[in-house]
C-alpha cells in the first residue's frame, strides 16, 4: 500500500482560553483574602488601576474630566484610533468598581464561630471513643479536667489516685493514653515531657533531638550550639539539624483551642430575614473599590509626543478586564447565594434537621449557569445565616433514602451522631440498630452499609470498638 501526503480542510469549534478568560475563572474560586491580595498586587503593578479613596475625590475628578472634555471639544484634533479607544471605554462604561452595599446600614465584617470546641471537649470525645473500662473512663475524665488551656496536666497522678482511690498503675496507663491523643504533646507534666511526646510521635524519630530535649534544653535557649556540639561530641551541622526539628514543636499544644485563638471567618454573603422573606446581601467590607486613573486615561487621548500609548492601552485593557471580572464574580456569587437560599429556606427556618438534598446541577439550572461555574464560586465562600456561619459548599448534599423519606446526607450524618451520643457506653448501638432507630424516629430508610460508611466518614468507631470493657 502506497503512502501519500494530502491536505484536508476541516471546520471545528474550539474554546480558546485567553489569559483574560483564565483570570476571570481564577477570580471566581478565590477566597475573600486571596481576592484582596490579587487586587492589591494588580494595583501595585498596573499604574492605570487605582483604589477609589472616597466620594469627595471622585467628585473632584469628575469636574476635572468635564473640563477636559470641554477643552477637547474645542480642539477636535484627535486621531481616529484614539476616538475608537474612547468609544470602547464609553461602551463599557466602567470608570470604577463598587461592590453592592446592604440597605440595612453597616454590617459586621468579622464573625467568629459561635460555639468553639474546647480542648477538654476534644479530649473527652477521643476518650469516649477509646476502649476503656468505666473505671478507666472515670480516671480519664478526672485527668482531662486537670489539663490547663495550654495542654499541660496540673497536679500529680498521686492526687488522682488519692481522689478516686485507684491504683497508680491505672492512672499512669490512662495518662499515657491521653498523651497519645491529638493535639500532640497534650497531657504532659512539663515542657520536656511535652516536647518528647511530640518527638516520639514523628514518622522519623530523631534520637539526637530527643537527647537534647532530655538534658540540654538550656543550650538551645542560650543558642550556644557550639558548646552543645562539644558536649554531645557531635558535628555542629547535626546539632543544628536537630535544633531545627525541635524549633518546629509546639510548646503549648492546647493553644489552638483557646478562645483568643478562635479563627475569624469573614462572610462573603449575609442572609437576613426581612418581613418573613430572606434577603441576600454581599459583604463589600475589605474589598477595595477600583477605578481607572484619570491622568492616564486622559494621557492616552492627549495629542502629545513621547507618550507610550501602546503600553498604556495594554495596561488599560488589563485594568478594565479585572474590573469586569470582579463585577462578574460578585454578580455570580449573588445569584448562586440567592438560589441556595430559595432551595434551603426550611434549613434557614429550623436548622440542619430540615436541610434538603441539593446538587450543583439544580442551582446551575435555576440560574442558567454551568455546574463548574457554581462549583467555583462556592469554593472558600461563607454565608452568615440565621442558623450561623456556613461555607456555601455545606448547602450541597446528596440524598439518601429508598422506601422512606429522601433526605440530605448531612442530615443523616448529624442524626447518626445524635444516636451514638445517646447510647449506653456498656451497650453501644450496632449499625443495624442505628438503621432501625432512624426508620422509627425519622422515617429514614437506609442500608446498614450506608450507616457504616457515614460512621467511618465521621471517624466514629464500630460498636465493638465503642463497647466499654467491664
Amino acid at each position: 500500500m502506497a503512502l501519500e501526503i494530502k491536505q484536508d480542510l476541516r471546520l471545528t469549534q474550539q474554546l480558546v482560553m485567553t489569559p483574560q478568560l483564565q483570570q476571570a475563572i481564577k477570580l471566581l474560586q478565590l477566597s475573600r483574602m486571596e481576592l484582596q491580595e490579587i487586587i492589591s498586587q494588580e494595583i501595585k503593578e498596573n499604574p492605570v488601576l487605582e483604589e477609589d479613596s472616597g466620594q469627595e475625590e471622585r467628585e473632584q475628578e469628575e469636574r476635572e474630566q468635564k473640563e477636559a472634555v470641554a477643552e477637547g471639544e474645542a480642539s477636535k484634533s484627535e486621531s481616529v484610533k484614539d476616538q475608537d479607544w474612547e468609544e470602547y471605554m464609553e461602551g463599557h462604561s466602567i470608570s470604577s468598581y463598587t461592590p453592592p452595599r446592604t440597605d440595612g446600614g453597616e454590617t459586621p465584617w468579622e464573625n467568629l464561630i459561635t460555639r468553639q470546641v474546647t480542648l477538654a471537649d476534644y479530649l473527652l470525645w477521643q476518650l469516649r471513643m477509646s476502649p476503656l473500662s468505666p473505671q478507666e473512663q472515670e480516671v480519664g475524665v478526672f485527668i482531662i479536667g486537670n489539663i490547663d488551656e495550654n495542654g499541660y496536666l496540673q497536679g500529680s497522678l498521686e492526687e488522682v489516685c488519692k481522689e478516686l482511690r485507684y491504683s497508680a498503675k491505672t492512672a499512669e496507663e490512662v495518662l499515657n493514653l491521653i498523651q497519645s491523643f491529638d493535639p500532640p504533646g497534650v497531657g504532659a507534666r512539663d515542657l520536656q515531657e511535652c516536647l518528647l511526646i511530640q518527638l516520639r510521635g514523628l514518622a522519623e524519630r530523631n534520637p539526637l533531638a530527643e537527647e537534647i530535649v532530655q538534658g540540654y534544653l538550656s543550650y538551645c535557649k542560650n543558642r550556644d550550639y557550639g558548646e552543645l556540639a562539644r558536649k554531645l561530641k557531635v558535628p555542629l551541622p547535626e546539632v543544628l539539624t536537630a535544633v531545627e526539628v525541635i524549633s518546629h514543636l509546639d510548646p503549648k499544644p492546647g493553644r489552638p483551642f483557646s478562645p483568643e485563638e478562635a479563627r475569624a471567618i469573614i462572610p462573603d454573603v449575609f442572609v437576613y430575614k426581612v418581613e418573613g422573606d430572606y434577603v441576600v446581601a454581599l459583604n463589600d467590607d475589605g474589598v477595595p473599590k477600583l477605578r481607572i486613573n484619570t491622568y492616564y486615561r486622559e494621557l492616552i487621548s492627549a495629542d502629545k509626543k513621547d507618550v507610550p500609548r501602546g503600553y498604556l492601552k495594554e495596561k488599560m485593557k488589563s485594568a478594565l478586564w479585572l474590573i469586569r471580572s470582579i463585577q462578574q464574580r460578585q454578580a455570580t456569587l449573588y445569584k448562586v447565594a440567592k438560589s441556595i437560599v430559595s432551595f434551603q429556606r426550611d434549613f434557614l427556618e429550623t436548622g440542619i434537621d430540615h436541610l434538603k438534598p441539593l446538587v450543583l446541577r439544580e442551582v446551575a439550572d435555576d440560574i442558567q449557569m454551568h455546574e463548574s461555574t457554581v462549583s467555583r464560586v462556592t469554593t472558600n465562600k461563607y454565608a452568615h445565616t440565621p442558623q450561623g456561619i456556613y461555607e456555601l459548599k455545606f448547602f450541597f448534599s446528596g440524598k439518601v433514602g429508598g422506601h422512606g423519606e429522601e433526605v440530605a446526607v448531612k442530615r443523616v450524618q448529624n442524626l447518626i451522631k445524635q444516636v451514638v451520643a445517646e447510647e449506653s457506653p456498656r451497650r453501644p448501638y450496632s449499625d443495624e440498630k442505628i438503621c432501625l432507630l432512624l426508620k422509627e424516629r425519622h422515617n429514614i430508610a437506609i442500608a446498614r452499609r450506608t450507616v457504616a460508611k457515614y460512621r467511618e466518614m465521621m471517624k466514629i468507631l464500630s460498636s465493638n470498638e465503642r463497647k466499654k470493657i467491664m
